[in-house]
């Protein structure tokens, strides 16, 4: 299971946990990274020195190589993607939006640069601009989501770029991780299975919902507001989509969704919060540890590939 990855990284297996909000805090990252793989701290909205408490938690709780997540339109970014390089992190990933500015930052501090990207064209800009892999992330993913599937984006990437590719979206097992190598890329980046983890955070409520779970019950929502959102559905998924229907503007939706992923995550609110999960949710069927997580996926895989 050695990949550029794994040795770009320092990790042990091809599998890296998403940088989710308000779920990806240092105990499940810290987890994940001592299982093998490589876990990841979410900034999500976070001001700069709560991803550096976050961050100080973890090498607490772990010894081995983690990252964190940048959403790039989050104000303190700027304030955040300093924090990263002060606290000695080793790699760090980013979504909604461009890093070039950041880059030559995070290059000097010896920081892998992992762009989140969701197209062809993405992920050529994104080595162009330096990055050293990208996270090539398809529809089937939990929270925002591109247009293009996995199956379909992954061979794609692989072919128009000479860095690492990354799968994510669609993947929970270790059929999953076989079909991610055989489509080129060299590591899967893993969200839902992950939320329903034994160290994750999450309240029991919504890890419920995944594990109960079936292969229709995830929806998008803001697909009228170009940016879709990819959840279980529930009480409020069918409000936002039926304003969505009637022309609601996208205030009126933010209004709908504010707090709500909070309400999820933190308070078990399945009816009113956002159940961000993706569509593979009907393959997460108990509350496993990050280590039995990771065994599984990765010896599963093993087999698979070593019958081809």
């Amino acid at each position: 299971m050695k990949t550029r990855i794994t040795e770009l990284l320092g990790i042990e297996y091809p599998v890296i946990q998403g940088g989710m909000a308000w779920v990806a805090e240092h105990n499940l990252a810290a987890a994940v990274s001592n299982a093998g793989g490589l876990g990841l701290i979410g900034a999500a909205s976070a001001p700069a020195e709560v991803v550096r408490e976050e961050i100080r938690k973890c090498k607490e709780l772990t010894d081995k190589p983690f990252g964190v997540n940048i959403m790039l339109l989050n104000p303190n970014a700027p304030e955040v993607a300093q924090v990263v390089v002060e606290e000695g992190v080793r790699v760090v990933t980013t979504g909604a939006g461009n890093p070039a500015k950041y880059m030559e930052l995070w290059k000097q501090a010896g920081v892998k640069v992992i762009p989140v990207i969701a197209s062809v064209a993405m992920a050529k800009m994104m080595e162009r601009a330096g990055a050293d892999a990208v996270v090539a992330e398809g529809m089937e993913s939990g929270g925002h989501i591109g247009a293009t599937t996995t199956f379909a984006l992954i061979p794609q990437t692989v072919d128009a770029v000479e860095i690492p590719v990354i799968a994510a979206g669609g993947i929970a097992d270790g059929r999953g991780l076989a079909a991610a190598f055989m489509l080129g890329a060299e590591a899967v980046q893993m969200g839902t299975r992950f939320v329903a983890a034994k160290e994750s955070i999450v309240h029991p409520n919504y890890k419920e919902k995944i594990i109960k779970a079936k292969d229709i019950d995830s929806t998008v929502t803001g697909t009228t507001t170009g940016h879709p959102v990819r959840c279980l559905k529930n009480a409020m998924t069918r409000e936002y989509q039926r304003l969505e229907k009637e022309g609601a503007d996208f205030m009126e939706l933010e209004k709908l969704t504010l707090g709500s992923l909070r309400k999820a995550v933190i308070e078990g609110d399945v009816t009113g919060g956002t159940l961000m999960a993706g569509q593979i949710a009907g393959l997460v069927k108990r509350e496993d540890s990050c280590a039995e997580i990771i065994q599984e996926i990765v010896g599963d895989a093993e087999k698979l590939l070593k019958g081809c």
